[in-house]
């Protein structure tokens, strides 16, 4: 199998969340580490993929609200200074796949499955390969100790359970 180098100027990992019951709230980890072994990526099924965020980086376009999710309110940075997910299994679905893997955040551990969509590949301006993905998945975050939220006046609450995380990758392999 070979490793393959994730182009972090060209991929991010990033997440949407209801805010108010009315708009969507974008972030990303602007952080993160990622090891991707395959023996050819445009087949996934063999490959071996896994991800560290580093939950310190959150940003969500507001100092307040970012130092907020690192506080034991949320994230709790100080004791769980990383979010992880490990690939567990890869499948052919079509012209896309899906990859399930272990996504841990504050100590819980649970499986999450990311449908992934190849995008192609080319050849940068220096002859290097580099293959394009799509990633995205749906978690519940109170399943992972993300409780905290507040009631609204008119109803609802402040911040949805719902948490759409997208992954966007450009991998070349690794020297």
């Amino acid at each position: 199998m070979a490793k393959w180098t994730v182009d972090q100027s060209h991929s991010s990992v990033g997440f949407e969340v209801k805010h108010m019951m009315v708009s969507k709230v974008k972030g990303q980890f602007e952080s993160y580490t990622a090891e991707v072994e395959a023996t050819d990526l445009t087949d996934l099924t063999s490959a071996s993929i896994s991800f560290t965020m580093d939950v310190a980086s959150i940003n969500t376009r507001s100092e307040d609200r970012d130092n907020h999710l690192r506080s034991a309110d949320f994230f709790d940075v100080e004791n769980n200074p990383t979010i992880t997910f490990t690939s567990t299994s890869i499948t052919k679905d079509g012209d896309d796949y899906s990859v399930t893997g272990d996504l841990t955040i504050k100590e819980v551990t649970k499986p999450v499955t990311f449908t992934v969509e190849y995008n192609g590949k080319g050849t940068n301006p220096w002859g290097v390969e580099v293959y394009g993905f799509e990633a995205e998945a749906k978690i519940n975050r109170e399943e992972f100790g993300l409780t905290w939220n507040a009631a609204l006046e008119t109803g609802g609450v402040l911040v949805g359970k719902d948490i759409k995380i997208k992954v966007e990758l450009e991998v070349n392999r690794a020297a």
